[in-house]
């Protein structure tokens, strides 16, 4: 951010010197000082340049700054086709602007022979980048490779693409966040290679896993210890391309705002299986990719009435609820569960929802029925026996 200041200011400072060089004397001679040459001469007027845009460097750098970051953001977000042809085209139209305002540049006058030919250049430069930028598809078919003969089995000539432009959708890097590392399933997923592209670890999440393998809480650092190792695996197994970043933003403190900022200036997407940073980036209109979603997605699907054999473990939250647990973590709330606490029995599956935590399914014993019925007659033969000794 001050590299740029300084160099926004340095530029002023030049600019301002020669324009002090070259149009001070005019002033000088609107108030019929031209003669004097203290006033009037070659250093007072680069000195008088030069504190004037000195002045306005002080009041608009910041402002160029935001501008330059906002065009950063910008380009950097575009594919290099976008800008090849963007910046084809803007040539090209600045090429059209200045063979037009030749017929300008002999005029005496200073709005034909300047003004108008400044406003040619700035139209025809942007007419011709959104030409550039707006028909992708019709640019790139012109330099696009079509075709390589060759011969099928009778003999024929056949026609294959070979050049083929790719997909908006697709992001070369992968960034990965802290709970990613430390979960460490990303390994398990490289390995079976449906990730493609590169995966980026940024410093600043390294040193979040440093300083977590190193904290006095014996928890936090088996956690910030396995995330290190999963990253040194990734890292010498070879089984994905793996980059760091060695960049930083030091304006931005917490390390979720820079994964945002990063994914952003490298058209990346962040892989993650933290809930909460998982809204956090889809309003910040980035791509993400949710382990715990694949995971979700992958569980096996149970319809109503289909047969399921689970354990009973624990009471639900209503009334004569029980809870069990599918192998893959899955809760499974039965009706009238609490007959059969800790015992394996076979169940009915009613329904099935998708929350935001997972998936849960609704089902009820297979013997329901006759459960209910043996339980109620335990129940009503301890009270008819409590009334005999009544009586």
């Amino acid at each position: 951010m001050q590299r740029k200041t300084n160099i926004i200011r340095l530029i002023f400072v030049v600019v301002g010197i020669v324009m002090g060089i070259t149009y001070t004397p005019v002033f000088w001679e609107l108030w019929g000082e031209g003669d004097n040459q203290v006033l009037n001469n070659f250093f007072t007027n680069a000195i008088i340049g030069l504190l004037i845009f000195s002045l306005l460097s002080f009041i608009f750098s910041k402002w160029f700054v935001r501008l330059l970051d906002q065009a950063e953001q910008f380009l950097s977000s575009k594919s290099p086709i976008y800008l090849l042809f963007g910046s084809l085209a803007m040539i090209i139209g600045l090429v059209i602007a200045v063979l037009i305002s030749t017929f300008f540049f002999q005029s005496d006058l200073f709005i034909l022979n300047t003004v108008v030919p400044l406003i040619l250049m700035l139209a025809f430069a942007y007419l011709g980048f959104r030409l550039g930028t707006t028909r992708l598809d019709e640019w790139g078919k012109l330099f696009q490779f079509r075709s390589k003969r060759s011969r099928d089995r009778d003999g024929d000539e056949e026609t294959s693409i070979i050049d083929r432009p790719i997909d908006k959708n697709y992001h070369h890097y992968k960034i990965l966040d802290t709970n990613i590392l430390i979960d460490g399933r990303i390994y398990d997923i490289a390995k079976t290679g449906f990730l493609e592209g590169t995966l980026l670890v940024p410093n600043f999440v390294l040193y979040e896993l440093q300083y977590i393998a190193d904290s006095s809480d014996s928890i936090k650092r088996v956690r910030g210890r396995r995330g290190l190792d999963i990253l040194n695996k990734l890292q010498n197994e070879d089984i994905i391309p793996v980059e760091m970043y060695e960049g930083d933003y030091e304006d931005i403190p917490e390390v979720d705002s820079k994964l945002i900022r990063l994914a952003k200036e490298v058209n990346g997407i962040i892989v993650t299986n933290d809930y909460n940073l998982n809204k956090v980036i889809e309003f910040q209109n980035v791509s993400v990719l949710n382990i715990n979603a694949l995971s979700n997605a992958l569980k096996p699907r149970v319809i109503p009435g289909e047969t399921l054999k689970v354990m009973v473990v624990k009471n639900g939250s209503e009334r004569q609820q029980g809870v069990a647990y599918l192998d893959d973590g899955t809760m499974v709330v039965v009706e009238e569960g609490r007959f059969y606490l800790n015992q394996t029995i076979e169940v009915t599956v009613t329904s099935a929802i998708q929350t935001d935590a997972g998936r849960m399914i609704f089902a009820k014993p297979e013997h329901s029925s006759r459960g209910i019925s043996d339980h109620e007659r335990k129940a009503s033969n301890g009270s008819t026996h409590s009334n005999n000794h009544k009586k």
